[in-house]
């Protein structure tokens, strides 16, 4: 009887010690599941490649500065989150206070860093691609290319590359390359062309969207203030249609490329090149700019009006005096001098 008794409580002994024991267990692993991993700092990440295995995903996280956790808890984890031979490949944010549960859910997930750049109204060609080529961690594959060839990359051959991509902020991730970002905002920028097209005004004096795209990349160039982006718009349509000169500074600026240093002098507007609208009718061979949305708008829906000049009121607003007369502009032309003059002197005091 004595000696039932002993086994009994040996028996009980063990089941108690059994019991905390998966009671601690069961503790530890739920206070490793969901407090932050130990050692991250804001900024870093962890790159997944093709073919890592989970052992290689916790040596890199381990390279990364996590400690804490043992191999048998992630595995664990990895099973209830049914992470466990889905992890995704990409770049994942090991930021300070991420657990273990949230990371092993975003790599599930495939919820990688994505980093942005933005392609800003009234870039040219050259200012876009040396913003792409800074972009990090973006791969730049077109480094060795000149324009047509990356237009052949993209997709486009033998299309003119200027004023193709719609300036807005574009996502990428690690891997992608810069030929990924520009076929992304080509395609932005025909749907927003075709969509403005479509629903033109009548009566404009342009042969096909092409000849729109060239007009809203200089009304770009022309004015930074939105409101008056159409009525800059109206006095271009004007002109074209009554066979004006557009004399836009803009294309001769680009006409000029490196040459131009910040100034046009008199002689570089009687230079002739196919973008001089001051020697040459009508729009020039090509957009001088990447147009945004409300210059496309713009250009497809002119305001109306009878004014055919403006010139800059020279106060520093970057706001335009609209005239309908050569001699009310000319008036207008002598203010914007003497607003000018007065600013500078202002300045030096």
């Amino acid at each position: 009887m004595a000696r039932r008794n002993s086994i009994a409580r040996i028996l009980l002994l063990l089941v108690l010690v059994a019991g905390a024991a998966a009671w601690w267990a069961s503790q530890r692993y739920a206070g490793f599941a969901d407090r932050p991993i130990a050692g991250l700092e804001q900024g870093g990440s962890l790159v997944l490649a093709p073919g890592d295995s989970f052992a290689t995903m916790l040596r890199k996280l381990h390279e990364a500065g996590a400690v804490g956790g043992h191999d048998t808890e992630w595995r664990l984890l990895a099973r209830e989150t049914g992470a466990a031979g889905r992890l995704q490949v990409g770049e994942y944010a090991l930021a300070a206070g991420t657990t273990p549960r949230q990371l092993l859910e975003r790599m599930r997930d495939g919820k990688v860093i994505a980093r942005r750049v933005t392609i800003v109204e009234g870039w040219n060609l050259r200012e876009l691609r040396a913003a792409l080529a800074k972009a990090e961690p973006l791969l730049h594959a077109s480094k060795d290319m000149d324009d047509a060839a990356l237009m052949r990359a993209i997709g486009h051959p033998g299309v003119h590359p200027e004023g193709r991509f719609l300036p807005e902020t574009y996502q990428y991730v690690r891997g992608d390359s810069d030929l990924d970002v520009l076929k992304r905002a080509y395609d932005a920028m025909d749907k927003a062309l075709d969509a403005a097209w479509a629903a033109r005004a009548p009566d404009l004096p342009l042969k096909s969207k092409d000849e729109a795209l060239v007009l809203a990349s200089i009304v770009e160039k022309e004015t930074g203030i939105a409101e008056e982006r159409d009525e800059i718009a109206g006095v271009f349509v004007r002109r074209l249609k009554i066979g004006m000169r557009l004399q836009t500074d803009p294309t001769v600026i680009y006409g000029m490329g490196t040459r131009y240093a910040g100034n046009i002098r008199k002689a570089d507007l009687l230079a002739d090149t196919p973008y001089n609208t001051y020697t040459r009718d009508g729009l020039p061979p090509t957009p001088i700019s990447m147009p945004g949305k409300a210059a496309l708008q713009a250009a497809t829906h002119p305001a109306g009006g009878d004014a055919l000049y403006f010139v800059a009121v020279g106060d520093g607003s970057g706001r335009h005096v609209f005239t309908r007369s050569l001699a009310d502009h000319q008036d207008a032309v002598r203010e914007y001098l003497r607003n000018y003059r007065a600013q500078r002197k202002a300045e030096r005091q």
